[in-house]
This record gives structure tokens, C-alpha cells and sequence, in this order.
């Protein structure tokens, strides 16, 4: 057990008097050697833990602690991490430590005293977090970007900063507000939410109950409104957006210690492996080559906000959940990345949640009762109409897939159906309307036995009602593209044939699973 168990002690152990003590304490009860982080190295590895949490950073890191808060900027992606070659600045303002001075700056003063006394903390502050950004080496294109677009991106840790979140995530969720994923990791807020510290604090005065936010985090609020106001006004070209993450020191010690090859997969595809069919791969081309290819003159282009990695996940999961019963399987499909079978998986962003909960459910047919038809359009609420539309084509692409192929096993070599798809611009009754033009080669079987034919030519409605302007997201003038699907019989291509017994196994499997969701052969 202790070669693989680490105890590792931060900022309130490296600054409590009787440091020493407790950590020579701990190793003779329970004979564990405690790793006292120094300063900057707590910084750098708080800094890991936020590169554990997303797929993607770009900006500025914070850490939140009680005693203390660093900063650093960070730019990461799959899995390469790099920062600031300084480290990460640390500064003794974190919630517990400013709350007290706060509060010293008001002992025994009159108002006019102690209003002084905070605005000189206030401009300490300011200086010295103005200081630590011009010293950080702030690579040239983050600056750009934060120029160009409005502020930096703020990627934010520690109990502080969660809380301060969680307090966000509260205010999305009441008063006829319905945000739907309540998991800290991944959520974000704009600049006019994140700075609004009066209703924040308003919130952490009168709220009766407020999820994940205990009595002794509400009294620290007013210091942590403090410390945003300060970076508010500190950091040149300000916020654009404030990201949380639930990633900090013991998950930043981690993910450090993978090799490359593992840090730099998707979070997504990872939490989804275990549930893969053996023939979720060739699952996943499918469904890839059902997007229409972009590129060379052709203007019109698939989201790349729909990563490949989203797409492969929902081939992974495709068949989870197809035990259940009809009314069932389309409401577990919509929770499982909130509160369902992937709630639990880490670095996951609510972009990327919202989009795999919504292809999956769609796979299901998209049916559902009204109380989860609200958590749907909530769902949808995170997302652009362009994303939505998506969500709704590629999961009836693989409701067919899963239809044709009920049991999840691909034979590769002998498939049933081939997919592809192009850019069209000569769509609809007359001819001129722009969409996808999505063909199914079938597989020519003697006899049909799977009514692979018949099959297709239904779902294949279903697909091409997406693409009426009655069913756009947001209406007749909302977004969407009129949708073809043609269907085809052909001879497909043939290598390397299975043996014989091999392929009586599996077409048996199969045959019953087909009979099991309501084909009868």
C-alpha cells in the first residue's frame, strides 16, 4: 500500500508553526513520508490539475486557496503542457488569509479609517498582481487574442474559486433559470456574470441553502468578491471568460506523471472505452462518413466545435442503455454525461457533455416525456442552433446504424451498408435549395434476411425530416439544411472472408438480437 499511496502537503502545512511536528507525527503513526511542496512547485503542479480538467487551455491559470493565490498563464493541448517559464506568483490572498485582513483593515476604525485602509490593500493588491503579469512572459499570441477578442480566458481552481463558482452555477439554476449540468468541472461564466460580485454576494447573504456551499465558504465570499473586483481591474484587457475546474494539486501531481501517450487522449473517448463494442471503430467511420467532407472551394463546412472525439465517443456508447425499455433508454441516454454513467468523468468540458448526452439520446429516436423534454431544451440551451442540427443529424445516422447492425459487431470485410455523404446545392422540389445529400450502399443479400431494404427506406424519412424547414432549430427562420438520402444496392467489397463458423456465430448472435428489438426476420 505506500508504494502507491503519496501524501503530499501544501501551503497550510508548509505555514503552520508547528509544521515540523505534524509531519514528523504523521510518519510515526502511520509511516508515511509527507512531500512538503515548496512554493512555486505548488503553483506549477495546481497548474497540471487545471491542464487535467480540459481538453484545451489558453490563458490565464489561477489558484485559490485558503492562505494563498498564485498565477500563471498556460497554453495546453493534447497533453503537451507550457507555462510560464517564471512558474506560477504567489501572493498571501487566499479566501481565509484575505478574510482576516479584511477584517483587520476595519478593527477599532472609524468608516473613514477603515475605507482607507481597504482601498490601500486594494491598490497593494493591484500592484502586485499588475507586477507578477508583466513578469510571467506572457507569450505574444495569448495577448493578441485577449486584444482581438476581449479579455483572457481565466482558468480557475481551489476551494476559493469554486466556491465562487458554485455560487454561479446556483444563480443559473433558480428563478425560472434551468441550467442543466451541475458538475463545477467544465462550467464557465461571461465577464458581466463573473464580475457581478454584488448579486453574488447578495446570493451568499440571503440564499437559505446553496448547493456545495458550506457556512464557513459563505463567510469568505465577500473576500473572494474582493479579489475578483482587484483582478478585475488589474489585468490588462480584462476577462472574457472564467472557466472552473475541479482539477487542483493531487489531480495536477497525476496527470504529470502520465507518459504523453496517455495525457494526450480525450478525456471523453477515454471515459467511454469501457462501454466500446469490438466494433466500435469501424461503428465510429460510419458515423464520420456520414459528414459531408469540407475543404478545397467547397464554403460550407461541418462545426469543428463537433470534434471527431465526441463523435467516437458516441460510437463507444452506442449500444449502452439498448436493454432498457423504449421509454427509458432515450431518458438515460440524455443523463448519462450529467448525472448518468459519464458524470463521473474528469476533464470533460459542458460543451462536450451537452453534445454526447444529445447525439445519444437522439439514437433513441429522440423520444421522450414533457419533464425531460425540458432538461432536453436546456441541454440544447448550451449550444449554437448550427450545433443542435447536428446533434439531430448524426444521431438518426446512427439509430440506422444501430439498426442495422443490433448486436454492435461489424464485419469488416463483408459489411451490410456503406455510407456517404457531399455538399449539394440542387435539393427540394425545385431544385435550388442548398443541404447534405446522404447515400446508404446496401448490401445486395440474397432474400433479404435482415430487410436491410426495408429498413433503410423507412429510417431514411426520418433522416430527411430533420432537414424540413418545420423542424430547423428555432423554426422555419431558424438553422438547418435540407437533407437527401438515397439508397442503393450494391455488391460491396469483399476481403479477407471470415471463416465459415466464425460468421454463423455471429449472424446467429445477431439474428437474435434483430428479432429482440422488434424486426422480425
Amino acid at each position: 500500500m505506500q508504494n502507491q499511496t503519496r501524501i503530499i502537503a501544501t501551503e497550510a502545512t508548509r505555514e503552520a508553526l508547528n509544521s515540523s511536528e505534524f509531519i514528523a507525527f504523521i510518519k510515526k503513526e502511520t509511516g508515511f513520508t509527507v512531500e512538503l511542496l515548496p512554493k512555486e512547485e505548488e503553483g506549477k503542479i495546481g497548474a497540471f490539475g487545471i491542464a487535467s480538467s480540459f481538453t484545451y487551455v489558453g490563458g490565464l491559470v489561477m489558484d485559490l486557496g485558503g492562505g494563498s493565490t498564485q498565477i500563471t498563464w498556460m497554453i495546453s493541448r493534447e497533453g503537451q503542457v507550457q507555462m510560464s517559464p517564471r512558474g506560477a506568483f504567489s501572493f498571501p490572498y487566499g479566501a481565509a488569509a484575505l478574510t482576516r485582513l479584511l477584517e483587520n483593515a476595519k478593527a477599532g476604525k472609524s468608516k473613514e479609517e477603515a475605507d482607507k485602509a481597504i482601498a490601500e490593500l486594494r491598490d497593494e493588491m493591484k500592484r502586485n498582481l499588475l507586477d507578477a503579469y508583466r513578469k510571467l512572459d506572457i507569450p505574444q499570441d495569448l495577448m493578441d487574442v485577449a486584444r482581438l477578442y476581449g479579455g483572457f480566458q481565466l482558468y480557475l481552481c481551489g476551494g476559493g474559486f469554486r466556491g465562487w463558482g458554485y455560487l454561479l452555477l446556483y444563480q443559473s439554476q433558480v428563478h425560472g433559470q434551468h441550467y442543466p449540468i451541475s458538475i463545477i468541472n467544465g462550467f464557465a461564466a461571461d465577464k458581466a456574470h463573473f464580475e457581478d460580485v454584488e448579486s453574488l454576494e447578495e446570493v451568499a447573504r440571503t440564499a437559505r441553502r446553496i448547493f456545495r456551499i458550506s457556512d464557513r465558504r459563505r463567510t469568505q465570499v465577500p473576500a473572494v468578491a474582493f479579489l475578483v473586483n482587484v483582478l478585475a481591474e488589474a489585468i490588462p484587457f480584462g476577462i472574457k471568460k472564467a472557466r472552473f475546474c475541479q482539477g487542483g494539486v493531487r489531480e495536477g501531481v497525476l496527470f504529470q506523471e502520465l507518459p504523453y501517450s496517455v495525457r494526450r487522449q480525450h478525456p471523453l473517448e477515454v471515459a467511454t472505452a469501457r462501454f466500446a463494442k469490438p466494433s466500435s471503430l469501424a461503428i465510429g467511420d460510419l458515423l464520420l462518413s456520414a459528414i459531408p467532407p469540407s475543404g478545397g472551394n467547397e464554403p460550407r463546412s461541418f462545426p469543428l466545435s463537433i470534434s471527431t472525439e465526441v463523435i467516437r465517443s458516441l460510437a463507444n456508447v452506442l449500444f449502452e442503455h439498448s436493454d432498457l425499455s423504449k421509454e427509458s433508454s432515450s431518458s438515460a441516454a440524455l443523463y448519462s454525461t450529467s448525472t448518468g454513467i459519464l458524470a463521473s468523468a474528469h476533464g470533460v468540458s459542458h460543451t462536450d457533455r451537452a453534445l454526447l448526452a444529445l447525439l445519444f439520446e437522439e439514437r433513441f429516436e429522440g423520444e421522450l416525456p414533457p419533464r425531460e423534454s425540458h432538461y432536453k431544451a436546456s441541454l440544447r440551451g448550451l449550444l449554437t442552433p448550427e450545433q443542435v442540427w447536428w446533434t439531430r443529424y448524426i444521431g438518426k445516422v446512427a439509430m440506422v446504424i444501430a439498426r442495422v447492425y443490433p448486436a454492435g459487431l461489424v464485419d469488416e470485410s463483408n459489411p451490410r451498408v456503406e455510407i456517404s455523404a457531399q455538399w449539394a446545392a440542387d435539393l427540394g422540389k425545385n431544385g435550388g435549395k442548398d443541404g447534405v445529400e446522404l447515400k446508404f450502399s446496401v448490401a445486395r443479400i440474397p432474400g433479404d434476411p435482415y430487410l436491410l431494404k426495408d429498413t433503410m427506406g423507412h429510417l431514411s424519412r426520418e433522416i430527411e425530416k430533420i432537414g424540413k424547414k418545420k423542424n430547423w432549430i428555432g423554426g422555419k427562420e431558424g438553422w438547418g439544411m435540407k437533407v437527401k438520402v438515397v439508397i442503393e444496392e450494391k455488391d460491396l467489397v469483399h476481403h479477407q472472408p471470415m471463416l465459415v463458423e466464425e460468421r454463423e456465430e455471429q449472424e446467429e448472435g445477431e439474428e437474435r438480437e434483430w428479432e429482440f428489438e422488434g424486426n422480425k426476420v
